[in-house]
């Protein structure tokens, strides 16, 4: 049978776009569902401020009247003045093993960025760096952590069959907890060199200052992050969405502000592994009204034993007093007091040297990849 792609239009067309992992990964023991009701409110224009700054358009692929694959298409104008005024994004990618359809589905994508005066494509974002991004091409065997994406093996080779090629890997390590807590050595006098300096101190988030806290870190970040591949700047308003999402698992201690001068001046971003929990909920709060999920996702934030350093970030002026290294002593050591025994560290783009180089110092080891594809369209 012909695959059809069509625009999603309306609540029902909605549901299928959210719900057609659920039989791409039926057989997926290590697939995380997310919850359904964050899905709708992360595509609704009213709830998701990317929408105020960037358009998204969102298609279904059907075979037969079944639908078999989805897709996003970006325009986000900010990364266009940054990078390339030329390049559109797409995101949201799922697809069966099926290169008629990933053809139909690129395609729909490709012409309505092309309509937009686009000629090449980037991806998948969702629907930017800020957010999930990537194609998990190596690293299959483990559950993936929050808001890392997961995603079937034959997915690469779709790309490739699709006309697709590398743009850029996105590392991810993971360093177990030490028997002490403590870093290696070298990490260790790298961070107590920084701290020799009297302007410098390192300190966890204030509860009680939460929103000033969270202000500089959000200014940080767009420092820090300002020329990044592919990255663009957080609006107040997509920053503070983000925290909202993140706050119910967010330790005060866990994350780490570095201080020159009584000034913020870097920051380390490390959170419980949610999806551990969230596999519980299988993708829904409630069931026929009962809070089950609810339940199940309490039970299991017992069981978590793992942290995700989300982002570590530095202003440009002070990135040669060696701050990274005295923010992840600092947040090892809080992960190792409140009983976690793994850290993640993702992602981490595969030509930035110095910070593959320190993660590898502090016992890092490289354990999944995560690939971003082009393609002229």
């Amino acid at each position: 049978m012909t695959v059809t792609v069509t625009p999603v239009k309306g609540r029902t067309d909605t549901t299928a776009f959210i719900r057609l992992p659920y039989t791409i990964y039926r057989d997926d023991p290590l697939w995380v569902a997310p919850l359904e009701r964050e899905q709708r409110a992360f595509l609704d224009p009213r709830r998701n401020p990317f929408h105020a700054v960037g358009t998204v358009r969102l298609f279904l692929a059907r075979r037969g009247g079944t639908v078999i694959g989805r897709i996003a298409a970006i325009v986000d104008p900010r990364y266009q003045e940054r990078h390339d005024p030329k390049c559109g994004q797409f995101g949201l990618f799922e697809c069966t093993d099926d290169t008629e359809a990933a053809t139909a589905l690129f395609t729909a994508a490709a012409d309505w960025l092309g309509h937009q005066g686009l000629t090449r494509i980037l991806g998948p974002l969702s629907f930017s760096t800020n957010h999930e991004c990537g194609v998990l091409v190596d690293g299959f065997d483990r559950p993936p952590t929050m808001l890392m994406p997961h995603n079937p093996a034959y997915y690469p080779q779709l790309f490739t069959d699709c006309g697709f090629t590398k743009a850029k890997d996105l590392l991810s390590w993971r360093v177990p907890m030490p028997a002490d807590g403590e870093p290696p050595a070298l990490v260790r006098r790298a961070a107590e060199r920084a701290l020799s300096a009297p302007e410098v101190r390192i300190r966890p988030m204030n509860r009680r200052r939460f929103d000033t806290d969270m202000a500089a870190i959000r200014d940080i970040y767009n420092d820090a992050w300002s020329q990044n591949y592919a990255s663009v700047p957080m609006t107040d308003q997509e920053f503070a969405h983000t925290i909202r999402q993140m706050k119910p698992m967010l330790r005060p201690e866990l994350v780490q502000i570095a201080e020159v001068h009584g000034e913020p001046a870097a920051f380390t971003l490390v959170l419980p592994d949610a999806n551990q929990a969230l596999r519980a909920a299988r993708g829904r709060l409630t069931t026929y009204g009962l809070p089950i999920g609810l339940i199940r996702i309490h039970q299991a934030t017992r069981r978590i034993d793992r942290v995700r350093a989300i982002a570590t970030g530095i202003k440009k002026e002070h990135r040669a007093r060696g701050l990274a290294a005295a923010l992840l002593t600092q947040a090892q050591r809080t992960a190792f007091r409140l009983g976690y025994t793994e850290t993640e560290l993702s992602w981490i783009l595969e030509d930035n040297r110095d910070a593959n180089r320190s993660t590898k110092a502090l016992g890092g080891i490289h354990f999944r990849t995560h690939r971003l594809y082009e393609r002229t369209s």
